[in-house]
């Protein structure tokens, strides 16, 4: 009854926090149930933009799922990049940046790398372990139309470098080969 309560809020006066932790858990509820269009709507309604951040944010710190955290990390950065301090907004991005790269992998694979969605790189780093090619070209792909032109802790040439470094790990052979005789 999250819409009950927010007319109640309308009608008399709820202490700041309470309103922040009911349309939170309205929120949280809707991201669940994977309607980003009420989600949307139910954010555009909080006319305070102070409340609508500590919503957003509060939210995104709980670790909702997958598609929830792409939505608020491209929400915040959307409508609060001014907002947010350097630190927040680069670690909002690096989300924003792993849950798309997650999103392009084989769904039931998610799980395996879900814990480095904040962490892109080590993300990719990670499926050229585990010699995840075709996953790392399409990780790679997007990253690519990912940063062009945006402001984020890594850069394209940290990614070519990366791959560089494994491509050279791929081709060090520790012994060497002996010619046989006949």
């Amino acid at each position: 009854e999250y819409e009950l309560c927010e007319e109640w809020g309308h009608l008399y006066p709820v202490p700041r926090e309470d309103l922040i932790n009911l349309h939170r858990e309205h929120l949280l509820h809707l991201l669940e149930m994977g309607d980003m269009e009420k989600a949307l709507k139910l954010l555009q309604r909080i006319e305070d933009p102070g409340v609508c951040l500590a919503i957003s944010e509060q939210s995104l710190d709980q670790h909702p799922n997958l598609a929830a955290s792409h939505f608020l990390a491209d929400y915040l950065t959307a409508h609060f990049y001014a907002s947010l301090t350097t630190a927040r907004r680069n670690e909002i991005q690096a989300l924003y940046i792993g849950s798309k790269v997650l999103l392009t992998l084989p769904e039931l694979s998610r799980v395996n790398y879900v814990h480095l969605s904040s962490r892109p790189l080590l993300m990719l780093e990670q499926l050229l372990m585990n010699m995840k090619v075709d996953w790392v070209a399409l990780a790679v792909q997007t990253l690519h139309q990912l940063l062009a032109g945006q402001e984020i802790s890594f850069t394209v040439e940290d990614i070519d470098s990366l791959l560089s470094k494994y491509a050279e790990k791929a081709l060090n052979f520790p012994f060497t080969l002996k010619e046989r005789r006949s």
